[in-house]
């Protein structure tokens, strides 16, 4: 068997990240990024959360989370404030400008998967997918 699957999984990451790119630029969306996604995508379920949970939820280390997150607060997207309780902890949530584009990230999002699931019956799609977060897990331990 061809034990190309890394090249395989790098190339579709290389094609997500341009079809999300230019369906960003389509929107006038041009200083977001695709590993901004999860980020949004966590904020969106979660209205108030904290840096760490932002790196455990994008697999990041803390200092690339700054770095999103920074880039996202400067373009008026997200906020920070840092908590009372703790001042090592810091919160981050949507402004009013970044809940504007979940409209954008769901329709990306739903173009998204018609791409990547045409042809693909039900039971391959659960089946992949499964293996996919096994081979995450394994990366991960």
């Amino acid at each position: 068997m061809n034990k190309n699957l890394v090249a395989l999984i790098s190339k579709i990451s290389d094609l997500t990240n341009k079809l999300i790119i230019s369906e960003l630029e389509k929107n006038n969306i041009k200083d977001i990024v695709p590993s901004h996604g999860s980020i949004f995508v966590l904020l969106y379920k979660k209205e108030k959360v904290t840096m760490r949970e932002i790196a455990d939820f994008i697999r990041k280390t803390k200092p690339t989370v700054t770095t999103l997150v920074d880039k996202l607060v400067r373009l008026g997207f997200l906020q920070k404030e840092k908590s009372d309780i703790d001042s090592r902890v810091t919160f981050v949530q949507l402004t009013e400008k970044g809940k504007l584009l979940k409209p954008i990230f769901e329709e990306i999002s739903k173009k998204m998967n018609n791409i990547v699931y045409k042809d693909i019956n039900t039971e391959d799609e659960i089946r992949t997918q499964k293996i996919l977060e096994k081979i995450i897990n394994n990366l991960s331990n």
